[in-house]
């Protein structure tokens, strides 16, 4: 027996020593993104790459048509500006994107569509054709038109979830949102929009004062909950919320928006709602 038991340690000993080493694969580099000046739209600019984090401190925007991987967060520290709502990118991130108090969160871009307002690309182009990495004109997302840069809107998917806690501004635009979209306190001058989003779980506002707010043609597979937001557009008397053409899978709840709370743009335009919807969105059609 002791023969046996040494015959089968000395073959494991063979086989472990016969194996190959593996290489173990690097992990990509973490990015803080320091420097910018909002105030003068000076940016620092991020460039295509993969990171395991990206960690914003200062102003800074995406290179148009930027292809981004993120392996975990994108964090805006308070005080940050992330501008990738002004040029078309390709961003993917593998967690959360957070913002903090006084930051700027701006996601995505894309153009009007009929009876749909977008949130178009700023035109970054490059006429001269000098740089072969940037159109020389706009391209319509038009899938019988020829391409070879994508059409002038974003591409970003966000795995986990986005929370923004007592932010100066946020923009979401055409953003893929796996989880939740949480977005307590804050506001400023600057308007908040949260249109053309697909959320997985529940869109959540509570608490925000700011020149406007809409949340537009959205897809919520969970809940909508819209509590205490206050617009506050010095040259609208009586400004409006816009809780608009939203598409929610189970309860839309709005409570305490004004001065006004709209609708829609068009007769006839409303909300969908897969169970209940209640406070001032029970009856949630245009007006």
């Amino acid at each position: 027996m002791k023969r046996v038991l040494l015959v089968i340690a000395s073959v494991a000993a063979l086989l472990i020593g016969a194996s190959a080493p593996v290489a173990a694969h690097p992990s990509p580099p973490a990015l803080t993104c320091a420097g910018g000046d909002f105030s003068t739209g000076t940016f620092t600019h991020i460039h295509s790459g993969a990171y395991s984090s990206i960690t914003v401190t200062g102003a800074c925007d995406v290179d148009p048509y930027a292809t981004i991987t993120v392996l975990g967060n994108i964090k805006v520290a308070p005080g940050g500006v992330f501008d990738a709502q002004t040029v078309p990118s390709t961003i993917t991130v593998g967690h959360d994107v957070i913002a903090g108090a006084g930051a700027l969160l701006g996601l995505g871009c894309q153009p009007d569509f009929p009876h749909n307002t977008g949130h178009e690309c700023g035109a970054m182009f490059d006429p001269d054709d000098s740089d072969p990495t940037v159109p020389d004109h706009d391209y319509p997302c038009d899938p019988k038109v020829e391409n070879p840069f994508g059409c002038s809107a974003s591409e970003i998917t966000v795995k986990g979830n986005i929370t923004a806690v007592r932010a100066n501004t946020v923009l979401l635009n055409g953003v893929t949102v796996v989880g939740n979209v949480t977005l307590v306190g804050g506001g400023g001058d600057i308007p908040w929009s949260v249109k053309n989003n697909a959320i997985g779980r529940n869109l959540t506002a509570v608490g925000i004062t700011a020149d406007w707010f809409g949340a537009l043609f959205n897809h919520v597979d969970g809940n909508v909950t819209l509590v205490r937001i206050t617009a506050t557009d010095p040259e609208d008397p009586v400004p409006p919320v816009y809780v608009v053409r939203n598409v929610i899978g189970h309860n839309l709840a709005c409570f305490g928006l004004g001065p006004a709370l709209s609708f829609g743009f068009f007769p006839g335009e409303a909300n969908t709602v897969g169970h209940r919807a209640l406070g001032q969105c029970a009856n949630p059609v245009a007006g």
